[in-house]
This record gives C-alpha cells, sequence and structure tokens, in this order.
C-alpha cells in the first residue's frame, strides 16, 4: 500500500522514522512518501519536504513567513492528489495538519491521524474537524483518550513512542556534565542558549554539552558560544541528543518534547520558554493548561520547574539549576521518574499503530 506521511517538527521526524519502519515490516509492499527529516529519510521513506523548512512557531512568526507557509499548503494538497496514496498519515503539526483534513476528506482520501494536537490544551473547538474528517486518531497520552470519549470522539490508545527506543540509548551517569537542550528551531536556538551559557557561568567546575538539533548547523552553535565570550568547557554533539540525556547529570531543557525525553533518561531539569512576547500575551489568553512541559502535565502537578517568559532570566535559571544539582533533591526527581514511567508503561506504540493504520486502510469501509 501507498502511505503519505506529514510531520513538520523534530519530535515527528523521530516518531515517524519508527513508525515508517513498522509499516515496511508490517507490509511488504509499502511505499512510503512524506515530509518529514533525516530519521524519515533513514527509514527508507521519499523525503519530498525537509522539516527544517517548516520550523514556524508562534503568532508573529508564522504572520511573517504567510507567503512561504501558503507555498506549502499548495505543495501539500497538488503532491499528496498525484501520489493517490491508500492513506494519509498526519503525525502532530496541528497548525498545518489540520487545516488540510476538510480538503483531503472532501476528496476521498483516508486520514489517520497519529499523536493527537494538544487540543487539551487550546483551541478545543478542532476537536470538531477531527470528529468531521479524521477517519481515525491516534493517542499517545492515557488521559487522551477520556478527553476525547467525553467529546463522542473514538480514539486508539497506543502508549507514548518514546518508551520503545529510550531504552536503547542508556549510558552511565556523569554527575560533574551538564546538558543545554536550547530547542529544534533557529527562534528557539538564538533566545535559549545564551541565557542557558550566561547561567552556566555560576557553575563552572561542570562540563556542558550541548545537543545540537537536526534541523541546526554547528556554525550557529559556534556563533552563540564566541559572542557569549564563555571560557566553559563546551562541545557540541550532533545526533546524540539521547546519549546525551542519559549521560547527563541534569540539564536545561527548552519545553517540548525534549522535557518527557529527559525525565524518561531519569535526568533532573529545568524547563525553560521564551518567545515573542506579542506570540506569548496571545497564547497566554486561550491556552488552557496548568503546565507547559509534558512530564507535569502528565503526572498533573509540579515536579520539574518551568520557567516560562517573564520568569525566564539568567538568575532564576543560575538558582534552579543550583537546585537540581544538590543531591539533596535526588530522591525527589528519583521518585517522580519512576512514577512518570509506571503511567507510561505501555511499550511497543509503534508497532500498534501501524497494524491499526494498516489494517483500517485495508479495511477502506472503517
Amino acid at each position: 500500500m501507498r502511505y503519505y506521511v506529514i510531520a513538520g517538527e523534530a519530535s515527528g521526524d523521530l516518531h515517524g522514522s519508527h513508525l515508517i519502519r513498522e509499516l515496511y515490516r508490517q507490509d511488504e509492499s509499502a511505499e512510503v512518501r512524506a515530509w518529514g527529516g533525516s530519521l524519515m529519510r533513514d527509514a527508507g521513506a521519499e523525503v519530498v519536504m525537509d522539516i527544517a523548512d517548516l520550523a514556524f512557531m508562534g503568532f508573529w512568526e508564522v504572520l511573517t513567513n504567510l507567503r512561504q507557509i501558503s507555498k506549502n499548503f499548495s505543495f501539500c494538497r497538488k503532491d499528496v492528489l498525484a501520489w493517490k496514496p491508500d492513506v494519509l498519515v498526519m503525525i502532530d503539526f496541528p497548525g498545518f495538519n489540520l487545516k488540510l483534513v476538510k480538503y483531503f476528506h472532501d476528496r476521498g482520501i483516508k486520514i489517520i491521524y497519529y499523536i493527537s494536537p494538544q487540543v487539551w490544551a487550546w483551541k478545543e473547538k478542532r476537536v470538531k474537524d477531527i470528529r468531521l474528517y479524521v477517519d481515525r486518531l491516534l493517542v499517545i497520552l492515557p488521559f487522551e483518550k477520556q478527553f476525547y470519549a467525553d467529546r463522542n470522539v473514538e480514539v486508539d490508545y497506543v502508549g507514548h513512542p518514546l518508551l520503545d527506543h529510550i531504552d536503547d540509548h542508556s549510558a552511565s551517569k556523569d554527575d560533574n556534565l551538564i546538558a543545554l537542550i536550547p530547542g529544534s528551531r533557529m527562534q528557539e536556538v538564538r533566545t535559549m542558549l545564551p541565557i542557558y551559557l550566561e547561567a552556566a557561568e555560576s557553575y563552572p567546575e561542570y562540563k556542558y554539552v550541548i545537543a545540537q538539533a537536526p534541523t541546526m548547523s554547528r556554525e550557529t552553535y559556534e556563533d552563540i558560544i564566541k559572542r557569549s565570550g564563555t571560557k566553559l568547557d563546551i562541545d557540541i554533539l550532533a545526533n546524540q541528543t539521547y546519549e546525551i540525556m542519559s549521560r547527563a547529570g541534569a540539564a536545561l531543557v527548552t519545553s517540548g518534547t525534549a522535557t518527557l525525553e529527559c525525565a524518561l533518561h531519569e535526568t533532573p531539569q529545568v524547563v525553560c520558554y521564551k518567545g515573542n512576547w506579542l506570540s506569548y500575551l496571545i497564547a497566554k489568553q486561550l491556552v488552557n493548561v496548568k503546565y507547559i512541559s509534558l512530564v507535569n502535565l502528565i503526572l498533573d502537578k509540579p515536579v520539574v520547574k518551568e520557567l516560562i517568559q517573564g520568569e525566564l532570566h539568567v538568575k532564576n535559571v543560575t538558582d534552579e539549576l543550583g537546585k537540581i544539582l544538590d543531591p539533596q533533591n535526588t530522591p525527589h526527581f528519583k521518585k517522580s521518574h519512576e512514577e512518570l514511567k509506571e503511567v507510561l508503561k505501555d511499550r511497543g506504540a509503534s508497532a500498534r499503530a501501524a497494524h491499526i493504520i494498516i489494517s483500517r486502510t485495508q479495511n477502506k469501509s472503517s
């Protein structure tokens, strides 16, 4: 069968790559065309649009890139229809994917959405589009199944795909190593990394390693480090994010999937985020969640510290980094990590998702 997969972010590229491998494993006739990155390409997909060209986040950032975004929509509509897939698999990326579900549904294309948009956080009205135009929704967070059931949407809970490959990257902890994970988008890295570096100056006795995002060049990080004037021992490693998280004794992490990845690697962290002020003020009026990190959302309590927007400045980052480096706080983090793993205990998400996609596509009437 022919599978057209659309992912638009680094996390989607990761989860999409494991899903694609399972599609090939379970369907010997599989052909996969995709929007994604190097991981999906390595998994065997023909990638026709790279995620590096799709990383627009925030209201202001979207407004200033409307022409390119419009071109992306146009290309997607034409390319999907021309390729004539048996099923269109959309992975998260709601600002793009959900704007296309009606278009493709009206043209008879079967749509399976893997990894729910965070409609439980904001824009709950999107549930209506999912109900009307998506043939099946596959969710990865335990509380999402009940959320959709309460809104008359039947979904399949497949478990979280991170659990399938976290253990493959386990390494011995180096308590003298601190990971700096400033995000996967240019605007995030340019905003967050200088703050991380300045806070790190208060702890010069530690080694530091930056997890280079697959969408970013090494030169970008080197330029930021040079402009910071720091004399710290800093390394930059590409394509080793999980190894870095596994080894590090602590981490400064930009909000996103990386917060959950760090926790599953049992690495104490401070979760940070600062965006364009206009985007933040608009989002603050619309978002309906208590936390921004997946760890706190899943456990429904503040087990990791979140520094957002005005709270994100060097002094606060320095103070909170000191707390997670304090051995007296180790039992707290150990307990929360164990609790998280107990909640997210369902392994095999990628295989289950692929099985559902294949079986529901073969059964056209489902």
